[in-house]
């Protein structure tokens, strides 16, 4: 056992992750945690929990010096730090080792030269790495930014050498766009990492991210474990994640090993590390950075080299060779990650807080979820708002994306918004599925945003009402039939017939509708339990997983990232709302309402004040985000009803106007 004590330097997700393994290994565990994770799944999973602060990440889990010393008190022997917060802050590394713990990470020299991207490209290119044409000196002007950018050629793109998560970056395809740019790069990387130093370089149009994982102990022994492709990206930040790349052969797999093996030795690299690229369609590659840490789609490269990171983290960080060399690994089989986010993917994925009323993880063959909450725990405004990773592996790609969306048709969750809806939109994409990829993706194939026609039932509700249908037939919740021998439902205000037929081959369903259809079903749902969310049947021949639920008389089916809702009903009364009036929509637009739950940070008017249509009014802040919110009419403060520093629930009215 390499030690008999660690302490998890994270919350969440990872610092449960890093708790299974060291658990495995036999190894004591010591959480920490804020005033906001007291009762969290990390703390009830770990042997021993230390409090090190108030919520708010700078009070806790950034204070370096309080994790250290819950460490020396408790006894613990080293320090994994997981991802994010102090993963890759060198002063925390000294500061670990200068107490005489051990850092279950790389060198801190590595560290710091790979934490900063301008040095780090320095040293790539010296190690004969390939790299994106540039400039990677420092910047001091706009007017300096648009001679060089217009000497690389646009495209550019402007980059923070402190930046990350997206932040500090801005793509330019003009003079003017670089003046611009840099001036807002600059403030931004300021503001978030307190150093605004910029570079500039060429901006690979249709780019694929692929990231190579590498795994070095300390004796100089160095393999890589092929790529992952992560290229389904929103805002720079990874959604979806797959191991191996659809695009890579292995010769370029060999190459950017080699390459990403390089730039670890010339930093004498020990521990899990990624080194990310930029590639063109054309399997040409670019250094990008590295991740001198765990990263958090490790799973995938996990699955389909059947072997666990964190684990041979702990055992380099306490001294072990690698047991194998390059030549040995070989990797077996496709892997796919979805991240599941409390956002609401129909307001432009805004934040969702709250708490979790009803939480399934789903189970499957080859399914593996990482998650650090539990049913009846809170998302908090004050962390990250992923709530778990999906994991699915498979004998190839098809099956593994086929396992992934029929994990996520079957992930309960209620209580909050989340984006489940639409990575299995993403995953049941014909493009998707080509393997037709780039950092564009999301934005190319939702140019207007994630709309409520995307969730709609469109070209599949003939389906999804079969499945309805199939449903409340299990549940006895159909009415009596009609004289025809139908059923009846109605889908908002049109009806469909819903007729049955028992045969030598099954039980037949056949929809009578504006999308009508028929189809055999099949007896899986027999196994059904009163009060089930999840339903298993097979449809067409087709195995399928979908959800139900029931509100009053009104049910919600749904199935690959689309839903309908439909209410039983006579067909004489389904006739009826023929005769019903159209429900009137409510003008809201004098009103600035908080689209999603937050703390009110400021409010740029007052009382009395004429404001103009797209003026900013106030800003709502919620993990880690600030929201601008602007006037979506001429008008004149009428009033405020909201207070500054308080907490807004969604849809709250921060204040109102009147026609000036």
């Amino acid at each position: 056992m390499p030690f008999d004590k660690i302490l998890i330097a994270n919350r969440g997700e990872i610092a449960c992750r890093v708790i299974r393994t060291a658990r495995a290994m036999g190894i004591r565990t010591v959480a920490v945690f804020s005033d906001a994770d007291a009762g969290s799944k990390h703390v009830q999973m770990a042997d021993e929990a230390v409090r090190v602060g108030e919520a708010a990440s700078a009070a806790s889990y950034l204070q370096g010096r309080r994790i250290i010393d819950a460490a020396l008190k408790t006894g613990a022997k080293a320090i994994h730090p997981g991802f994010g917060f102090l993963s890759e802050n060198a002063e925390f590394c000294e500061a670990v080792q200068a107490a005489g713990l051990v850092w279950i990470g790389p060198p801190t020299g590595a560290i710091r030269s790979m934490g900063d991207k301008i040095e780090s490209k320095r040293l790539a290119a010296a190690a004969g790495v390939s790299t994106v044409p540039g400039y990677v000196g420092e910047i001091d002007s706009p007017e300096q930014a648009v001679e060089i950018a217009t000497e690389i050629g646009f495209p550019v793109m402007i980059k923070a050498s402190a930046g990350g998560g997206g932040k500090g970056m801005r793509i330019a395809e003009s003079a003017e766009d670089v003046a611009e740019g840099f001036r807002a790069a600059q403030a931004e990387a300021r503001g978030a990492f307190g150093d605004d130093r910029i570079f500039i370089e060429k901006f690979i149009v249709n780019p694929r991210h692929i990231e190579i994982q590498i795994l070095a102990d300390q004796r100089g022994n160095i393999v890589h474990l092929g790529e992952r492709e992560c290229s389904i990206q929103r805002r720079h930040q990874k959604v979806i994640e797959e191991a191996p790349s659809p695009l890579i052969d292995p010769e370029t797999r060999a190459a950017m090993g080699a390459e990403a093996i390089a730039l670890a030795q010339a930093v004498d690299y020990a521990s899990a590390g990624t080194v990310e690229f930029i590639a063109d369609q054309d399997r040409n590659f670019y250094f990008l950075e590295m991740n001198t840490r765990l990263q958090v789609e490790h799973p995938v490269t996990e699955l389909i080299h059947d072997i666990d990171l964190v684990e041979w983290m702990i055992r380099v960080a306490a001294g072990e060779a690698l047991p194998f060399r390059q030549s040995e690994i070989e990797h077996e089989g496709w892997a796919v990650e979805a991240r599941v986010y409390a956002e609401d993917p129909l307001r432009g994925f805004l934040p969702s807080i709250g708490r979790l009323s009803v939480y399934e993880e789903p189970l499957g063959e080859g399914v593996r979820v990482d998650s650090g909450v539990r049913e009846g725990d809170e998302i908090s405004m004050h962390y990250d708002p992923m709530i778990a990773k999906v994991i699915a592996f498979g004998a190839d790609r098809s099956e593994a994306i086929e396992r992934l969306a029929g994990a996520l048709d079957g992930y309960v969750i209620e209580g909050l918004d989340h984006n489940v809806a639409f990575v299995n939109q993403v995953l049941g994409a014909e493009r998707f599925q080509s393997g037709a990829l780039t950092t564009n993706y999301i934005a190319e194939e939702f140019p207007e945003g994630f709309t409520p026609a995307h969730v709609a039932g469109g070209a599949d509700e003939g389906m999804l009402v079969a499945l309805a249908g199939q449903v409340l037939r299990v549940n006895q919740a159909l009415e009596a039939a009609d004289a025809d021998g139908a059923y009846t439902v109605l889908v908002e205000r049109q009806a469909y017939s819903l007729r049955f037929e028992d045969s030598a081959e099954g039980l037949s369903l056949h929809v009578d509708g504006p999308e009508p259809g028929s189809a055999q079903l099949g007896a899986d749902v027999r196994d059904w339990r009163a009060g089930e969310r999840v339903y298993r049947c097979t449809l067409g021949g087709r195995a399928l997983v979908l959800q139900a639920r029931r509100r009053g008389l009104v049910w919600t089916v749904s199935h690959g990232g689309r839903s309908v809702s439909l209410t039983p009903m006579r067909a004489e009364v389904a006739a009826l709302y023929d005769l019903m009036p159209e429900p009137k929509v409510v003008d809201t637009s004098r009103q600035l309402i908080s689209p999603m739950p937050g703390l009110l940070k400021s409010v740029a008017v007052e009382v009395g004040q004429a404001v103009k249509a797209g003026e900013t009014l106030a800003v709502v802040e919620a993990m880690k985000m600030e929201n601008l919110l602007t006037a979506a009419v001429d008008g004149v403060v009428e009033s405020i009803p909201a207070t500054i520093g308080g907490t807004l629930r969604r849809d709250e009215v921060i204040l109102t106007l009147e026609q000036g």
